[in-house]
Formats: C-alpha cells, structure tokens, sequence
C-alpha cells in the first residue's frame, strides 16, 4: 500500500497579496512563526461565527490575538492551539471542513475499496475501474495484482495455496478474453485481493471521523487500520498541530 498527499488546502495567492499590501498593522509573518495555511483556514473559519470582522480580515485584525500570544488554558501552544482543542472538545467540527485533502491510495485491496467507500460524508472517491482497466496477462497491467493478507503470508502452506489460487484465476481471466468475453464480464472473476489504485479526497472533519473508528484497536480489519495510520501521518506531515485531535479521535 502506497498513500501520498497530492494536494492540500492552502491560501491563494490573491488572500496572500492582500495581506501583504494592506496597512493592517500585521506585527507578524506567518511563514516565520511556521503557521500553516490549514491553521489560518481553520481560524478564519472558525471566528467567522463570533467575529464583528469580516472573513477576509480575520487573519490580519486577529491573528496577533491567537497566532502571537501563549494558550490562555495553560495546555501549552499558542492561543490558537487553545481556540482549536476547544472547538473539537465542544464538538463544533463542522468548522473543520474547510480543510481538504486530496490522497492518491495505490495497491490497496477490493476488500478495503469495500470498506472504504461505507464512509460518505466528506469523502470523495474516484475509482480505477475493472472495466475499462484490462487485466490480461498480455494487456499493458500485465495482469492483476493482488493483497496477501497477514495470516496467510505468515502460513507457508496457506500462501502456496493462496498463490495457485491467484494464479488459477489469472488464468480463467486469459482464457475467457481468449474466448471473447469481454473485460466488463471477465471481471467477475476477480477476487476481493486484487489490487486497485484510487483517488480519494477528504476534509478534516471527515478524516477526524474515519480514524477514530478505523485507527488500530478499534477492531477494524489490518488493511484500513493501515491505511488509517497512512492518512493520518500525511495530513500531520503537513499541519502538525492536527496530531494531538487524532490521537483524541
């Protein structure tokens, strides 16, 4: 399983502009204290539904406030910090959608696709498809591939059987092209371990939503328990202070 973020919400450069050419009286830079684009978001967001301010001035008349002054509940950070663990404990996520994230998932199972697709809300899914994708051994996928799971790569006689058996049903694919069945119909022979390569795209909320029920120890199958742990680190990799609400996920 391969899981790389491809793309993120980010400030656009026209917002970037205006902050920069505007007398707001800005005692600080956002690059230089490492504020990221998914904070500045999410407290744009946020104060939206209390601030007098206007949405595209929330940063610069009250970013002094949160980004530059010490959290106020003496849980460490800024007030920011404080500001965001007070929006999840008080379960107002819905400011948390304004923040996406967009993965491409490769080599992962039908099995988890399966899995996977149950969760709707703020997900958005776009398929490799067994239909329009060949998967003969002579077509450019040079056949399908497939997901060993745990129990049977550690049980040498299970996995020799597991592989005559992948191998089996390559061959059944072959010859029903052979034959003249068509990808769309010889597809049903494909087992729930062939592999599939998907695009997902998904906001924080959502992504808070999905780990706290497929994160490991929730009694979720090994395949999405990884793919969970996968997503989590990409997003973290980027704004590090959504850590700690996967952790409390």
């Amino acid at each position: 399983m391969e899981v790389k973020l491809i793309a993120h919400t980010q400030l656009s450069e026209d917002f970037w502009y205006e902050l920069s050419t505007k007398n707001y009286g800005l005692a600080w830079d956002l690059t230089e204290n490492k504020i990221t684009d998914g904070q500045a978001v999410a407290l744009t967001a946020i104060r939206c539904c209390y601030s007098p301010n206007k949405p595209s001035e929330i940063i610069a008349k009250e970013g002094n406030k949160y980004f530059y002054r010490d959290a106020t509940d003496d849980k460490g950070g800024t007030d920011a910090d404080r500001l965001f663990r007070h929006i999840v404990n008080s379960g107002h996520t819905s400011t948390l959608e304004h923040l996406s994230y967009t993965f491409a998932i490769e080599g992962v199972s039908r099995a988890l696709l399966a899995q996977l697709t149950r969760h709707r809300v703020g997900f958005s899914f776009s398929v490799q498809s067994q239909r329009y994708v060949r998967f003969g051994s002579d077509d450019k996928s040079g056949g399908f591939d497939y997901v060993v799971p745990p129990s049977v790569e550690k049980n040498d006689h299970a996995r020799r059987e597991y592989e005559l058996a992948m191998i089996e049903i390559q061959n059944l694919y072959d010859e029903l092209r052979f034959l003249g069945v068509p990808p769309e119909d010889a597809r049903f022979v494909l087992p729930q371990s062939a592999t599939c390569n998907l695009v997902l795209t998904a906001n924080l909320r959502a992504l808070l939503d999905f780990y706290s029920k497929r994160r490991k120890g929730r009694g979720a199958q090994w395949e999405i328990a990884e793919l969970a742990e996968k997503l989590r680190a990409a997003v973290v990799a980027v704004e590090p202070w959504t850590d700690a609400f996967f952790e409390q996920a």
